[in-house]
């Protein structure tokens, strides 16, 4: 789970990784023998049985520097991703979180330009709000008009969906199965809720180096074998 790619010393969220430190992160992963691909790569090659070796790598909100900073990067190592943009603040900055670093994020062109170079574009709602909160019809627009938007943007179907924040429960949930998503990623679920509509995912951030990533892959393992446990 990234967010943006860019050189910050303001960061209280822990939400940049400089295009460097991105750089060195997947040169570790292409080191031992993994690739990053888009989760739709990821779940299609787990529906085949053949999803050993690949990490899915994701990059929420929707910074224009994906476009700038993170996409060459990925190209050199030869690794996809799939990117969640909050659909209606297309072109304008990140200021749901007016205490952190002012980012612009991606425009209408700027989706359309990573998706011809083979990124996938899912959503992350309208806004970037707590959906655990909102009422029904609010709910719906974020879920389902976002994903509406974002597939006349970039002429695809869009099988994505990502928690804002990472707030889900039961009702959030089931309108995103609702809205027509093949699958929405969450960020540390209760392993009795994880599933294809609830996928957990690592944060990565920039202090990690190839000692934290590898406490993390084992951390993932363990919290992997809980699911199936569960």
């Amino acid at each position: 789970m990234y967010h943006s790619v860019a050189d910050c010393t303001d960061d209280p969220f822990n939400v940049t990784v400089s295009a460097d430190r991105l750089d060195r992160q997947l040169a570790w992963l292409r080191g031992r023998g993994l690739r990053g691909v888009s989760m739709r790569e990821l779940l299609d090659a787990r529906a085949r049985g053949e999803e050993r070796g690949l990490v899915g790598l994701t990059f929420d909100d929707g910074y224009a520097d994906f476009l700038t900073a993170a996409l060459p990067v990925l190209r050199r190592w030869q690794c996809g991703a799939t990117v969640f943009p909050v659909v209606g603040r297309l072109g304008g900055e990140n200021d749901w979180e007016p205490s952190g670093p002012c980012k612009r994020l991606l425009d209408a062109d700027d989706i359309r330009l990573i998706t011809a170079a083979g990124v996938e574009v899912g959503s992350h709602g309208l806004t970037h709000a707590h959906l655990t909160g909102v009422p029904d019809d609010t709910l719906h627009a974020e879920v389902h008009h976002s994903r509406v938007l974002l597939a006349e943007i970039t002429g695809q179907e869009i099988q994505g969906f990502c928690y804002p924040y990472g707030s889900v429960d039961a009702r959030v949930r089931a309108a995103v199965h609702a809205a027509g998503y093949r699958y929405a990623c969450a960020t540390a679920p209760d392993p009795e809720d994880a599933g294809d509509l609830a996928l957990p995912r690592i944060h990565i951030g920039q202090a990690d180096t190839g000692l934290r990533l590898e406490m993390k892959r084992r951390l993932a393992r363990a919290w992997r074998r809980a699911v199936e446990a569960s």
